[in-house]
């Protein structure tokens, strides 16, 4: 009994010490880096991340950038990326240790982290024991991961603060919310700077190739602006950056005598970013009357089916088609009042080139179609088979 005490103990000494001797190369990696940033937020995330290293790109720094969300990425300092690896294909927040050790060995200037943790113990750890951030960034605070961070929008704001400095800077594109987050920056000594999205003009915003916003904009501007970087420079460098597989975009495809203007918004899956997405392309003229809405429905996520039928009116939908499963979760929130029509094409093995095909009988001439909700399962399928057909030059 003695022997496996001994041998019980010898293994946890080992285990302390190598654990002491990763600590200590964690840190000496993040130390060889002068400025780390952390992305956080609900929405925008991966898009702010990709800005901002390619604003700091533009004034001339050597930038080493990793995304968590569509498709995690590791972006190196010439702009050119590859996937994450991960075992399994399970994300988990220990993976940002090897992430900073590939970062250091580029010996950048910057490093631009998402934020990849939910829970909120968890987005502490990651920002004082993983990243330590010298520039923390909150996109925004909107109604999503509620069951980790709720159940209240402040109660949300306050996990995501979890990731701010202590005794740095914080930038945040965030109104409602504001002084919940002057609060915990104020607990934390961390200088919370607000930026103004209408300081982004819209020829800044032309100069991108894709649907950009100018909140995202103008949080990478006061970025590069903390780093050093001009802005007629950092512009210039988010416009050459990569845009994220998830971004928004609006596709024209022909089929026969009809055209259908495809906005992909299943990104911004929490009914307060959806709908403003779906005003800003219409103010900009990237869709038109009429307008046809797309839900697609998950089993798993029966709540936010609901609260996309909730916001059905707002989005001045003449048409809505509801896909996946179960998609009564959707039709049974669509308020009474509101006039459109509404077609159920749900079920969890239904063709996509039949949902398609619906769809296209219902246009006439012309028609915007929105695709909202979560991208998982028919809406991933319907979006592969849409890039085979003819795009509208």
């Amino acid at each position: 009994m003695f022997f496996l005490y001994t041998v019980y103990a010898v293994v946890l000494g080992v285990l302390l010490i190598a654990g002491i001797v990763e600590q200590r190369r964690h840190l000496r990696c993040l130390r060889s880096i002068p400025d780390r940033i952390l992305v956080n937020g609900i929405r925008g995330k991966s898009s702010v991340t990709r800005l901002c290293a390619g604003a700091l790109r533009g004034g001339g720094l050597t930038v080493v950038a990793k995304t968590t969300g569509t498709a995690a990425r590791f972006i190196h300092p010439d702009a050119t990326e590859e996937p994450v690896y991960r075992k399994f294909g399970i994300a988990n927040v220990v993976e940002q240790i090897g992430i900073v050790r590939r970062a250091a060995a580029a010996r950048p200037d910057v490093l631009v982290m998402e934020c990849m943790a939910v829970m909120p113990p968890l987005q502490e750890v990651n920002q004082t024991k993983l990243i330590q951030s010298t520039i923390g960034v909150l996109s925004n605070v909107r109604e999503d991961h509620l069951q980790e961070m709720g159940p209240t929008l402040p109660d949300v704001a306050r996990s995501l603060s979890r990731s701010m400095p202590v005794g740095g800077v914080c930038v945040t594109a965030e109104r409602e919310l504001l002084h919940v987050l002057q609060e915990e920056a104020d607990k934390r000594s961390c200088r919370l700077i607000v930026v103004d999205p209408e300081d982004v003009t819209d020829e800044e915003l032309d100069g991108f190739p894709y649907h950009s916003f100018k909140e995202n904009v103008a949080i990478s501007l006061e970025v590069a602006r903390l780093a050093g970087v001009p802005r007629d420079l950092a512009l210039k460098g988010m416009w050459e950056a990569p845009p994220d597989p998830g971004v928004l975009t609006v596709e024209s495809y022909r089929f026969g005598d009809s055209t259908l203007r495809f906005a992909n918004v299943f990104a911004a899956n929490d009914p307060r970013s959806t709908v403003m997405n779906v005003q800003q392309l219409i103010e900009r003229g990237k869709i038109a009357a009429p307008i046809f809405t797309l839900i697609n429905c998950r089993p798993d996520r029966v709540e936010r089916n609901g609260q996309m039928g909730e916001i059905v009116p707002e989005l001045l939908t003449d048409k809505l088609f509801v896909i996946g499963h179960p998609s009564r979760s959707a039709l049974a929130k669509v308020p009474p009042g509101w006039q459109g029509r509404s077609f159920d094409l749900g079920g969890a093995n239904r063709p996509v080139e039949e949902i398609l095909d619906r769809i296209v009988e219902q246009i006439d001439g012309e028609a915007s179609l929105i695709a909202i909700g979560n991208i998982h399962g028919q809406g991933e399928l319907l979006l592969h088979h849409l890039e085979q057909a003819v795009r509208q030059c």
